[in-house]
């Protein structure tokens, strides 16, 4: 009875000592920018991983008939990373902005595959970083549809990409090739 009335005390002495040494610290927006940032730039690393995964050869590759090649998922992600976030910060768009750019022949290789894809990576970790983070509350009209505020929209086109790379699993899976390792951190 002793030991246990020793042990329970021993806990409760810990348990007072790391609570006394926690404290809170409330976040604040260059925090989340910061984090934004360092997402973005992960983001990226992740994703090139993808694209040096599948063997160039492969970047013509479809699931089926039905849906994106490779390059043309990539291709997608670059092109709305750069739309969605120019329309969220309201900054210009890089000069390769173009609708159907997924559909062009001349750039379906890894080479401008990886160049259009790491360049929409920079375009949006510089946008987040040149944002005044006093706008992000401000509301805007995206689609003609949906009212959102800035801060929402810089959030659905980190999920965007995240969604594209997702997808872009399958396609390596497909190609009996083992996608890169999840990246949280």
């Amino acid at each position: 009875m002793k030991k246990i009335a020793l042990q329970v005390a021993f806990v409760s002495l810990l348990s007072f000592a790391f609570s006394a040494t926690v404290k809170s610290q409330a976040i604040t927006t260059n925090d989340i920018k910061a984090q934004m940032i360092a997402d973005w730039e992960r983001a990226k690393a992740y994703t090139l991983e993808y694209l040096n995964t599948m063997p160039a050869d492969k970047y013509g590759f479809k699931a089926n008939d039905s849906t994106r090649s490779f390059a043309q998922q990539m291709l997608h992600l670059a092109g709305a990373n750069v739309f969605l976030m120019m329309t969220a910060t309201g900054n210009t768009p890089l000069p390769w902005l173009s609708q159907g750019m997924e559909q062009r022949a001349t750039v379906q290789g890894k080479d401008s595959v990886m160049y259009y894809v790491t360049s929409s990576y920079d375009y949006c970790r510089d946008a987040v970083k040149n944002s005044d983070v006093n706008k992000w509350g401000e509301k805007i009209k995206v689609f003609n549809t949906f009212d959102v505020t800035r801060f929402a929209l810089m959030n659905k086109v980190f999920e965007h990409q995240t969604h594209h790379r997702g997808q872009a699993t399958i396609y390596i899976r497909l190609n009996g090739i083992k996608p890169p390792q999840e990246r949280l951190y």
